[in-house]
């Protein structure tokens, strides 16, 4: 047990240097008086993407990161106006709508068109930018030199979801309509590997792809040959909630924003975003090199929440998990009301167990993030959020391994500690859970790895882990496969050190397979 503690002392130390390295951006969400919180994906060049260096036109997200393009100039504008300062906060596509519904921004600018559907939810100010459709292909591709979308027939062509570029394929003929992607890293992607043959966007993306990517082309279409369009599905607006009184101050503020002087916006922003101006060298080992000189911080900014939320989750979904457990494995109670009230929680533990180790944690992560904003107005930090989902749906399964542990100990055991007198919680405390621990500590070693891959699936509200980052470089330089590639070697180099260190631990509370006594050392060292 002395060997145990020394590593539960180790483990919380461990704890600790995480909870210092992980940034302090990350602590408060809630929405001050004084700021103007604008949502948007910081990885959709050049309307916004993100940067590890200050720039002229960038706001910063912490210290390592800064955001800039199109859409942030705009935010500002509208900040300044409105007396408030502006606030960034990166945001999935996705999740844009739930957050400014929950009240966790306060405004959607992200170049989002104002559709029908989406007025539906949230209203739309006055348009702030009016863009053209097209086409990205592959240059060398079959469709490169298509003069119409009817050259286009028969493509395999795609489109972002939840979006009306999507909608717009169909009037492609003969079209082979693809799956929507989440986001236009995964379309660039698909493309550049040949699963589709083109995508559908706005002519500002397909400027910023085509400079990038130089075996990427843009299609432009005349009125007559190009989609057929409304004017609000070309369009972008800002996005606000039902109702909100400022709408109307926004319209005001960017009715003084000329078309020539948005258009200049525009020209800046594709300019000045990291993906035109920096010149890639030549050769894979050159292009790592470089990805990583320029996102190191990113990358170690999210590798550490990662490791924090994985690591912290996983301790405390096991003492979820044991009390869980423990309480599961208790003997049927003779008095009837304590019997009532026993089985009464045990149907609750049965229901919380099902239904966490029976749904997705990505589905999870929507329901506790955004529902309970939206029902009960409890606005979680992302970071506080994570470490609940991870945590609840962590123990769930524990609580199952315990259980199965409790039951692994020979009932001998329980009859001898019942023999000399100790009572149900003196059993368990002193001679049954020492060895469930150490019987279950490599499904803790297991669960440990789970949730540092599983951190992944937290995108979805924005938690900006290490996946979160790859997704944001990727985005913003177009080197898909370098950037993760790197960001697979950085989960392994910590999914292999969690195992490791776990096996350490299981070794110390071990012992020493065997000993030799003093007098048998006396002897034979006569």
């Amino acid at each position: 047990m002395k060997k145990f503690g020394l590593c539960s002392s180790l483990f919380v130390g461990l704890l600790f240097l995480l909870a210092l390295i992980v940034p302090s951006t990350y602590a408060d969400e809630q929405t001050p008086a004084d700021e103007f919180r604008v949502g948007m994906e910081a990885a959709y060049a050049p309307f916004n993407w993100t940067q590890t260096s200050p720039g002229a036109h960038t706001v910063e997200l912490s210290s390592q990161k800064y955001v800039g393009g199109y859409d942030v100039q705009i935010a500002q504008k509208i900040a300044d106006k409105l007396g408030k300062k502006l606030v960034i906060v990166p945001t999935q596509w996705d999740g844009l709508v739930p957050a400014l519904q929950s009240g966790k921004i306060d405004a959607i600018i992200a170049g989002m068109s104002p559709t029908e559907e989406r007025k539906k939810e949230i209203d739309f100010t006055d348009a702030y930018y009016e863009s053209q459709l097209v086409v990205v292909v592959n240059k060398d591709g079959k469709y490169a030199n298509a003069k119409s979308i009817d050259d286009l027939a028969g493509a395999k062509i795609t489109a972002q979801l939840n979006t009306f570029h999507y909608s717009v394929i169909d009037q492609i003929p003969n079209v082979d309509k693809q799956q929507a992607q989440k986001d236009f890293s995964s379309m660039r992607v698909a493309l550049a590997s040949g699963v589709i043959d083109g995508y559908v966007s706005e002519r500002p993306e397909g400027v910023t792809a085509t400079n990038v990517n130089k075996d990427f082309k843009m299609l432009e279409f005349s009125k007559e040959n190009g989609f057929q369009t409304n004017a609000e599905d070309v369009q972008v607006a800002v996005g606000m909630r039902k109702g909100d009184s400022d709408v109307e101050k926004v319209n005001e503020i960017l009715a003084t924003i000329s078309s020539s002087e948005r258009t200049k916006l525009m020209d800046q922003a594709i300019e000045e975003q990291p993906t035109a101006s920096d010149e890639q060298d030549s050769g894979l080992l050159t292009t790592f090199k470089q990805i990583i000189q320029q996102y190191w911080k990113l990358f170690l900014s999210g590798a550490a929440l990662t490791l924090f939320v994985a690591v912290v989750s996983t301790f405390a979904g096991t003492i979820i998990g044991l009390l869980v457990g423990v309480f599961r494995t208790l003997p049927v109670s003779e008095n009837p009301v304590s019997r009532f009230f026993q089985k009464v929680f045990n149907g609750f533990l049965t229901i919380y167990i099902e239904v966490f180790r029976g749904t997705p944690m990505m589905v999870q992560a929507m329901v506790i993030f955004y529902g309970l904003a939206l029902a009960f107005h409890i606005d979680l930090n992302r970071t506080v959020a994570a470490l609940l989902i991870v945590s609840i749906n962590t123990g769930a399964y524990m609580s199952e391994i315990v259980r199965g542990g409790i039951f692994a100990v020979d009932k001998g055991q329980f009859e001898a500690a019942q023999a000399i007198g100790m009572n149900h919680r003196q059993t368990m405390t002193k001679v049954v859970l020492p060895q469930v621990l150490r019987n279950i500590l490599p499904a803790i070693g297991n669960e440990t790895v789970i949730n540092i891959k599983d951190t992944a699936v937290l995108s979805v509200i924005s938690v900006t882990d290490l996946f979160f980052a790859g997704s944001v470089a990727s985005g913003t330089n177009l080197q898909f496969f370098p950037t993760f590639t790197i960001i697979g070697i950085i989960y392994l180099v910590m999914t292999l050190s969690a195992t490791k260190l776990l096996r350490l631990m299981e070794k110390k509370m071990d012992g020493p397979s065997s000993y030799v006594k003093i007098d048998d050392l006396d002897s034979q060292q006569n």
